[in-house]
């Protein structure tokens, strides 16, 4: 236990996800250490991030203005919406360069055991963005995990009646990985989703 100020920014920090007591106590350690110059660049990022970042109106990601820089880019199909759990995901996808669509980001999973369901989740918006008949394909690109499951199925449900092409991302093993620590439900998986090889 640290005097006064130092225990109240171990603290802080220890409140971060994925943060625990030891890390919290060497980020505290290394902002006492750096100069000046440093930790108030790090306070003012902070402090700007919250004042001027807010989430999209139209699809939730984080945007600076009021739709963020994938809804206002004309170039984007309108036709294709990607849901994601989160704004990190939209990142990720980004990356690959293979998505030219849209993107709704539920703000999350639903997960009972969590107390998060349905109506906690940007679900409404989603079927309000839908209600035009605009978009042709949905596809839930959420975690394939238990919680990703039952959101991708709940929203497959919901608009099954919309006439939509409902699609998941396919899921497996990862480039670069071996079949033996691989467990069942991604090997199989990988069955399910094998395509055909062009030679």
């Amino acid at each position: 236990m640290y005097e006064g100020v130092v225990q109240e920014l171990i603290d802080e920090l220890g409140r971060l996800p994925g943060v625990g007591p030891k890390s919290a106590q060497r980020i505290a350690f290394h902002i006492l250490q750096a100069e000046p110059a440093d930790v108030r660049r790090l306070a003012h990022a902070l402090t700007e991030v919250k004042a001027r970042v807010r989430f999209c109106a139209e699809c939730g990601n984080v945007a600076q203005e009021e739709r963020c820089r994938v809804c206002v880019d004309p170039r984007r199909d309108r036709t294709v919406i990607c849901v994601v759990e989160e704004p990190k995901d939209v990142v990720a996808i980004e990356r690959t360069r293979e998505f030219r669509g849209r993107y709704h980001v539920l703000g999350g999973a639903i997960s009972p055991i969590d107390g998060v369901g349905p109506e906690d989740l940007r679900i409404r918006e989603l079927l309000a963005r839908l209600a035009d008949g605009s978009v042709t394909e949905l596809i839930l690109a959420t975690d394939p995990n238990l919680e990703g499951e039952a959101t991708a199925t709940y929203l497959a449900r919901m608009v099954s009646s919309l006439g939509l092409r409902v699609t998941r991302l396919a899921s497996g093993l990862p480039v670069g990985g071996d079949l033996e620590y691989a467990d069942e439900v991604t090997l199989g998986r990988a069955f399910e989703g094998r395509r055909l090889l062009d030679v």
